[in-house]
């Protein structure tokens, strides 16, 4: 397989879906719309329906974050409270989510629903979409990350077996800065090694 495969759906009617968070995908129009999403009212090819994200979609942070900060109960750079974990040191309490994620590599998961397996996340790849888990931080980090094509590998990738590796990079905007997540995900057990890296 090369790393990088003609786009083989130019033909297919896309639809532009949001959940309850206000980020946005697409979604192919024949297909039933994916559990926590709704169509946000574009449909058509899927450079159409990308560029029409690109320009409604001009603030990443999840609608429950936006509104904390607008509340004045998280400060930028401040990691959103998930729980009170008292295994925490007062260091790490205070050390922002993008320098933790940005030293050393980290353990990470594909967020696959309904199911969790390889098809999945290669459907999930060719949207141009993926979600990717830190489960080691506090009450388990979950990023949304918009995947560079051309730093995409899955000349190791083995989906119909799952077997094999999928090398992935795409940024995103992580307590008001703009990163790019770095992940290896090994096919078998869906899980795998990222960090993220400021841009």
């Amino acid at each position: 397989m090369s790393v990088h495969e003609p786009d083989r759906e130019d033909a297919t009617v896309y639809k532009v879906v949001v959940n309850h968070e206000e980020q946005y995908s697409i979604w192919p129009e024949y297909r039933e719309m994916p559990p926590g999403w709704r169509a946000a009212g574009k449909n058509g090819s899927k450079s159409a329906c990308l560029t029409h994200i690109k320009e409604v979609w001009t603030d990443m942070r999840p609608l429950s974050l936006r509104r904390q900060m607008e509340e004045g109960s998280l400060r930028p750079g401040q990691e959103t409270p998930r729980h009170s974990d008292a295994r925490r040191s007062p260091e790490r309490k205070k050390e922002s989510l993008v320098t933790r994620l940005s030293e050393g590599r980290h353990p990470v998961e594909s967020c696959l629903r309904p199911e969790r397996t390889a098809q999945a996340l290669k459907d999930q790849i060719s949207l141009g979409y993926v979600r990717i888990k830190f489960p080691e931080t506090q009450g388990g980090t979950e990023l949304g990350v918009r995947v560079d094509p051309y730093a995409l590998d899955l000349s190791r990738a083995d989906f119909e077996n799952q077997k094999g590796t999928v090398h992935l990079e795409g940024e995103l905007t992580l307590d008001l800065v703009r990163v790019r997540c770095i992940a290896d995900i090994d096919l078998q057990t869906l899980s795998g090694q990222g960090h993220v890296v400021p841009v």
